[in-house]
C-alpha cells in the first residue's frame, strides 16, 4: 500500500515529441522518472520473454539475444503483430515499473513520474493521478527521429502511425506541454504545470 501524499504521474507523447528531454528536466528538478523504454529493453533480455517473444515471432532471437531490427520489421505497420508483442511485453514491463515505484515511496519519495511512450495505447492512464502529454509538430518530430535514429521518413511515419493520433493524447491529457521552441520555453511551460498540479519530488 502506498503512503497517502504519494502521486503518480504518468508521462507520455508521440514519437519525436521530446519525453526525454522532460524528464531530463524532472531528474533536473529532483523528481523521480522510471523510464519504461529502459524497463522493456531489460525485460526482452530475460529468457522467458525471449521463449514467448520467439514463440510469436520465430526467428528473431538469435544466439539468446533479441535481433530488435527483425522484430520491427515484423511488428511496426502491422498493427495485430504489434498487439501481439504488446501483450507478451508491457505486462511485465508494468510489473517491474511497479517494484520500482513501491521502492521509491518506502524511501520517502513524494511523486513519481512514469515515462511510457505507449500510455494511452496500453490503457493504462486510469493508474495514474495525472498525465502529462509534450508534444510537437509532426514535422518537427518527423526530422528529430530521422536524425536520431537513422531512420527514413517513411519508417518514422510507420511507427507513428502505430501510435494514439497525437490530438487524441492532447484530449486525453490533464496537462499538455508544447516542444516546438527552445528548452528554456519548456522548462518555463513545465514549472507552470508542475506548480498548478501541486506536484513536488
Amino acid at each position: 500500500m502506498l503512503p497517502a501524499p504519494f502521486r503518480r504521474i504518468g508521462l507520455t507523447g508521440s514519437i519525436g515529441a521530446g519525453k526525454s528531454t522532460l524528464a531530463r528536466l524532472l531528474r533536473e528538478r529532483g523528481f523521480t522518472v522510471l523510464d519504461a523504454d529502459v524497463q522493456a529493453r531489460l525485460v526482452t533480455r530475460e529468457p522467458q520473454t525471449l521463449q514467448a517473444i520467439e514463440a510469436v515471432f520465430p526467428g528473431v532471437v538469435v544466439g539468446g539475444e533479441l535481433d530488435r531490427p527483425a522484430l520491427s520489421g515484423r511488428v511496426f505497420g502491422f498493427p495485430a503483430e504489434l498487439a501481439k508483442l504488446n501483450a507478451i511485453v508491457h505486462p511485465r514491463v508494468r510489473a517491474r515499473l511497479a517494484e520500482l515505484e513501491a521502492a521509491a515511496a518506502e524511501a520517502g519519495v513524494r511523486t513519481v513520474v512514469q515515462d511510457v511512450p505507449l500510455l494511452f495505447e496500453g490503457g493504462s492512464q486510469a493508474l495514474f493521478d495525472a498525465v502529462l502529454v509534450i508534444d510537437a509538430p509532426l514535422e518537427l518530430r518527423l526530422s528529430r527521429v530521422m536524425a536520431r535514429d537513422q531512420l527514413s521518413r517513411e519508417a518514422v511515419l510507420a511507427r507513428n502511425a502505430a501510435q494514439m493520433p497525437a490530438e487524441q493524447k492532447r484530449r486525453l491529457a490533464d496537462a499538455v506541454i508544447e516542444n516546438g521552441g527552445d528548452e528554456t520555453d519548456l522548462a518555463v511551460q513545465l514549472g507552470a504545470v508542475l506548480a498548478r498540479l501541486d506536484l513536488k519530488p
